[in-house]
């Protein structure tokens, strides 16, 4: 009986480290820029994607996901002509997403045209289906299944070996953390890169306290608005700038 009781002491703390640690993603989006006739010649200087990575910590019962840190050597792209000038800005606001798993909510910070928002909300509940395929990555048994949500196709590579029902910007809702998250045909990808269940310093996994609470609603028409507002102001001019700015 002692026997066991030990093994089961040595046992307890894999299991827990086996719930606490981050996950460092690379998030990969498509672009498809239209431009006007006058830019079409300078197309193979505008980059067909964006990247960026970002760093979640978990424990089984809560997350935060942040902007991993950016290299100093990285430059704005610019492209112009014809009146029209993109420049794809490397700089990156501070956002964040805390998603409380017992809960089922989800707070996220978002910095937008100067100003920090707190936008609460529900944490998205996907009606996911396992496909039954399975894979190896990072080193981890893993497990396809896939979802819906707002007329969107969602893929999943999740590993039950880590089981923490959790995965990149607020995806969850499958028995184990998902490792590699695809969007409408790989047009946004979030890949596990680096993996580190070992834990992670204490207070760092809390949920953002600076900024104007709203809710997710109240949020989007605050961006509309200025969008509408934007389109007004520069309408009337013979040059126009795009900016594309890393999230």
């Amino acid at each position: 009986m002692k026997k066991c009781l030990a093994l089961l002491l040595l046992l307890a703390p894999l299991a827990v480290s086996a719930q606490t640690g981050t996950i460092t993603y690379d998030q990969v989006v498509k672009m498809d820029i239209e431009l006007p006739p006058e830019m079409e010649s300078m197309r193979d200087q505008i980059p067909t994607e964006s990247t960026s990575s970002h760093i979640l910590y978990f424990t089984e019962s809560e997350t935060l996901m942040k902007n991993a840190p950016v290299e100093e050597t990285e430059e704005d792209t610019v492209v112009q002509g014809g009146g029209v000038m993109i420049r794809m800005d490397r700089s990156r606001e501070e956002n964040e997403t805390y998603t409380n798993l017992d809960e089922g909510t989800v707070i996220e910070k978002r910095d937008f045209m100067g100003r920090t928002f707190l936008v609460s909300g529900e944490q998205p509940l996907l009606a996911w289906k396992l496909t039954g395929e399975q894979s190896e990555y990072q080193g981890f048994a893993v497990q396809k299944a896939t979802a819906e949500r707002d007329s969107s196709m969602i893929e999943a590579w999740f590993s039950p070996e880590i089981p923490v029902s959790a995965g990149p910007d607020a995806f969850s809702g499958l028995p184990g953390l998902i490792l590699v998250l695809s969007i409408d045909e790989d047009r946004m990808v979030f890949s596990a890169k680096e993996i580190n269940l070992e834990g992670f310093e204490e207070g760092v996994l809390k949920a953002p306290k600076k900024g104007k609470k709203v809710s997710r609603d109240e949020f989007d028409e605050i961006v509309e608005e200025k969008m509408k507002e934007m389109e007004t102001q520069f309408g009337g001019r013979s040059g126009t700038q795009v900016i594309i700015r890393h999230n």
